[in-house]
């Protein structure tokens, strides 16, 4: 089995007719944390929204690989069930269906694409408990319809509780931190980080060094006008927070 995980060579795409990822080359490793930093425009949630395959942004040339297969091929739904989450900057609501039932469908599939049996109604409850405690989630949590009435806080926490049932190989977290107050921004790296292990790994995007104290990742990209201009360690994010992005 490969130690590479993902692997994006050449990646050029845009939206409405506009180019906005100008040659983003990058590989993703099984254990490693990147985090992709940089001004707004600059791409970060483009590239985020290729990788997961929203219609609206057309791939112009390039390739991406996720565990060895053409990720691009493969439908949204398709990559979710390859073990590709994602994290929303703005998580959308969803009147009239509560969190149990948004969770027990989304993880049916998965386990139905692996060729996996449905969890008895005891197992999957057993397995939220789990999840919900080790996130500090009031069970009542569960109940409520997804994202309705949420504070940005409690959608995030909604966000990493999903990761956690899901578990996925891959994680975006794409500005998962816009907007968070402190302890929000604790509850979000609490879950990233007790889902870090060798075979997996994961993209934080963010403007700002402050979620990368809670998530120290192993490696740091800064994006400028579409292309990946510089690669360091943490210490790059530190820079960027003193210095900001105009010397980069």
């Amino acid at each position: 089995m490969s130690d590479i995980l993902l692997e994006i060579k050449d990646l050029h795409a845009g939206i409405e007719g506009r180019e906005i990822l100008k040659g983003v080359n990058l590989t993703i490793r099984r254990g490693e944390v990147h985090a992709i930093m940089g001004p707004n425009g600059a791409g970060k949630s483009t590239l985020s929204s290729v990788l997961t395959g929203k219609p609206d942004y057309k791939v112009l040339s390039g390739s991406v690989t996720f565990c060895g297969e053409d990720l691009l091929a493969m439908k949204p739904e398709e990559r979710s069930w390859a073990g590709i989450f994602m994290s929303f900057q703005y998580p959308v609501e969803i009147p009239g269906v509560s969190i149990t039932s948004f969770i027990k469908t989304a993880l049916a599939a998965h386990r139905k694409a692996k060729g996996l049996p449905e969890l008895s109604a005891a197992e999957f409850l057993k397995l939220m408990r789990e999840k919900m405690d080790a996130l500090k989630m009031n069970g009542e949590f569960a109940r409520r319809e997804v994202n309705v009435g949420f504070s940005g806080g409690e959608k995030k926490r909604n966000e990493i509780f999903q990761m956690a049932m899901l578990d996925p190989l891959f994680s975006i977290l794409d500005e998962t931190d816009s907007g968070l107050d402190v302890d929000a921004l604790r509850i979000v790296a609490d879950g990233v980080n007790a889902m870090r292990s060798p075979e997996k790994a994961a993209i934080v995007i963010t403007h700002y060094q402050r979620l990368l104290e809670y998530i120290v990742p192993d490696i740091v990209h800064v994006i400028k006008d579409g292309r990946i201009v510089r690669t360091g360690g943490y210490e790059l994010s530190q820079e960027i927070e003193r210095e900001g992005y105009a010397n980069i």
